[in-house]
């Protein structure tokens, strides 16, 4: 069997200047795949922690400035416990071995969602990665873990109106800049490109005020099959969109 090479540059037919700057995933599909090559839904989410690592380099490598991925929802846990616990470790798991690559890689690793509710071990390994890698200046890598996008508009919402019954801020002055900094992503730039993997047509409480203007791509790929001739298609048909923001 030829192995084929894997495209380090951007492909030719590719415009840099036309690149979307922050992309956006959602990872679909791992359990599927497992079942798919007779394996326990654990092992979907294994190889998807590489193809994740992958996309990532390849982010880095065709010029894209930053990456989001979509990790555990908020209604995750209502997956099967061992699964839950299976994922909690894996994430602790990769942190704890892939901080030193992530470091050499020049990697700007955060977190976003609710995090005091993750396992005290793993908000550890979180803390340590977000502060080890907080003055690098590549790659932008947003994780959304225990992240629903309800949730933080809600959390926004009694955040500000905390504030103006301190008499901290009036109701008047409340406005897009202040809100947006109220949000877990305060600081991120809104996504340009979402990607969905395994031909799901919805967005999945992701991101919700964030891609009022995002384009989106749905791909009946499975996560764990997703690769770089995958996100190359993706690419190319986001280039051909016409970006009007509500306007003629």
């Amino acid at each position: 069997m030829t192995v084929k090479p894997i495209v380090l540059q951007l492909p030719l037919d590719l415009e840099k200047e036309k690149l979307p700057s922050h992309v956006a995933v959602i990872m679909d599909g791992n359990g599927r795949w497992a079942k798919r090559q007779g394996l326990p839904r654990i092992m979907g989410h294994k190889r998807g922690v590489d193809v994740l690592k992958d996309l990532l380099r390849c982010c880095r490598d065709w010029g894209i400035q930053a990456l989001t991925a979509y990790a555990f929802s908020t209604e995750n846990w209502g997956r099967p416990l061992e699964e839950v616990e299976f994922l909690m470790t894996l994430f602790e798991r990769v942190l704890r071995k892939e901080l030193r690559e992530m470091l050499e890689e020049n990697v700007q690793i955060r977190f976003v969602g609710d995090l005091e509710a993750l396992p005290p071990s793993l908000q550890s390994e979180i803390e340590r990665s977000m502060a080890e890698t907080k003055s690098n200046r590549g790659i932008r890598f947003t994780v959304a873990t225990n992240y629903g996008g309800r949730q933080e508009i809600l959390h926004a919402c009694r955040a500000i109106a905390q504030q103006v019954q301190q008499g901290l801020l009036q109701p008047e002055e409340i406005d897009k800049e202040i809100f947006e900094r109220h949000l877990y992503t305060a600081g991120i730039g809104d996504p340009d490109l979402l990607i969905r993997t395994s031909g799901e047509m919805r967005i999945s409480n992701f991101l919700l005020w964030q891609m009022a203007y995002a384009e989106i791509y749905i791909t009946d790929s499975l996560w764990p099959d997703f690769n770089r001739k995958e996100f190359h298609r993706a690419l190319a048909a986001y280039q051909q969109r016409e970006r009007r923001f509500g306007k003629v």
